[in-house]
């Protein structure tokens, strides 16, 4: 069976695409999101404002914080159309913030989700939901880690699925 555009970007793609970004500023959710969306290089055919309305929205729903200081935001619908536009952006927070997490811990890491289908929104969501609950790859987010640690650590989890 052939695999859609969608299957065939795998998380590592998704990440690459989106970058990482430190040292994300903001007392709150809004603050700290406001700033990531405005650092980021986006895709013609979505715009600032529109991505972080609808990131916003969906946060005002329920947090999306996943506990142990990680937060997953994303539209609630998938913004955008191309699949070879989306992307995951990881940002590193100045300081934790109080995203409303079960746990209680303050969010130290955010990785914001742009997806093309529902399909491969949920796809992505049951990837970083899984690798997050792995040590080494949460290590790397806790420790801030560069963008080809984090990849190292996401090849070494997929390898040993197989």
């Amino acid at each position: 069976m052939k695999k859609s555009i969608e299957e065939q970007q795998g998380l590592i793609t998704l990440i690459q695409k989106g970058g990482i970004y430190p040292d994300i500023p903001g007392a709150n959710p809004r603050e700290v999101l406001t700033h990531l969306i405005r650092t980021v290089p986006l895709s013609p055919s979505i715009t600032q404002e529109d991505l972080l309305k609808a990131v916003l929205e969906r946060e005002a729903l329920m947090s999306t914080a996943m506990g142990k200081g990680i937060a997953l935001p994303h539209p609630r619908n998938p913004i955008i159309t191309c699949p070879q536009e989306q992307c995951v952006i990881i940002g590193f927070l100045q300081q934790p913030v109080d995203w409303k997490a079960l746990d209680g811990i303050g969010v130290h890491t955010l990785l914001l989700i742009v997806s093309s289908s529902a399909k491969s929104h949920l796809h992505t969501l049951s990837q970083i939901t899984f690798l997050c609950q792995q040590e080494p790859f949460y290590h790397y987010l806790k420790n801030r880690a560069s963008l080809d640690q984090i990849i190292t650590a996401i090849r070494g989890i997929e390898q040993s699925w197989h």
